[in-house]
């Protein structure tokens, strides 16, 4: 089984550059207002709308610690923190947020099984 989460935009364009050419995902579905993107197995749309839904946590996660640590050094102007081990989870994440205003999480799990990425 899979799926899509949706959310409304006013940054469209915006959007799909940011994710495509920043955070690497590749824009699987074009459908004109309504575009999904895939990040491995993460699918995930933004629809132009006349608002914009900026709730809620977009997760990307990795395979390897070094994956996050890369992707901090790219995002380090608009991270909010630094990489650090979750006490709460056993995972190593940092947050930024995307153009929009949007909640974007970067994670390796320490205790992930294996998973084809």
């Amino acid at each position: 089984m899979a799926g899509i989460v949706f959310f409304k935009t006013e940054m469209l364009e915006e959007l799909t550059e940011f994710y495509v050419h920043e955070v690497g995902c590749s824009l699987w579905m074009d459908q004109k207002d309504c575009r999904i993107f895939r990040h491995g197995t993460f699918l995930f749309a933004f629809c132009q709308r006349d608002a914009a839904e900026t709730g809620g946590v977009l997760t990307f996660f990795y395979p390897e610690r070094r994956k996050v640590d890369a992707i901090y050094d790219h995002f380090r102007e608009i991270a909010l923190d630094r990489p650090k081990m979750n006490p709460n989870y056993p995972i190593y994440n940092f947050y930024a947020k995307d153009p929009e205003g949007r909640l974007v999480e970067f994670q390796y799990f320490t205790n992930a099984p294996e998973w084809e990425f």
